[in-house]
């Protein structure tokens, strides 16, 4: 059986006849990223990253994959605490079934995979928890890829979440 070879960007891919590489044919974007405590040290802290797919998007979204690509300290994730909700940060509405969500030690991303996938027109927000925040302030960025239901589907960067942590009153490390 013969495949077919596609150019993706800078890499090849190569595919069994009848295989097809799902796409967004319009990309959902990342609106909102925040915090619920910005002090440094802070223990309890959520960590809100909001993402809009729409009506047109062509697939649904079934995996998001978060990085952190910015900051001095490496932020740790209770994974067991990750939570899902159609809505936006202010007003969630019903809560998203997380099948899967693990780290790759190798490159620090966390995948967080939905079952079912996530409708085109949707809004939605994931919840992540840090085992504490971190002790230097500065601005902290998140990479986000998502990625469409399917066997062969491309993921799509859409943004850095950014996140700003500081010290409270006069304390310092």
């Amino acid at each position: 059986m013969t495949g077919s070879i596609f150019l993706i960007g800078s890499s090849l891919i190569s595919l069994n006849v009848g295989d097809h590489i799902t796409l967004f044919n319009k990309s959902p974007r990342l609106i909102e990223s925040i915090t619920s405590l910005s002090q440094v040290k802070a223990d309890n802290a959520a960590y809100y990253f909001t993402v809009a797919t729409p009506l047109d998007a062509g697939a649904p979204l079934q995996k998001l994959v978060l990085q952190q690509i910015k900051g001095v300290d490496k932020i740790q994730f209770d994974l067991n605490q990750t939570v899902a909700f159609i809505g936006k940060t202010i007003s969630p509405e019903s809560n998203l079934f997380i099948s899967k969500v693990k780290k790759n030690l190798d490159n620090n991303k966390i995948s967080i995979v939905f079952e079912p996938s996530i409708r085109p027109g949707q809004t939605f927000t994931i919840i992540m928890k840090p085992t504490n925040n971190p002790t230097v302030g500065g601005n902290y960025q998140f990479g986000i890829t998502v990625y469409p239901e399917g066997k062969h589907s491309q993921g799509l960067y859409i943004g850095a979440g950014t996140l700003n942590f500081h010290h409270h009153g006069n304390s310092f490390p």
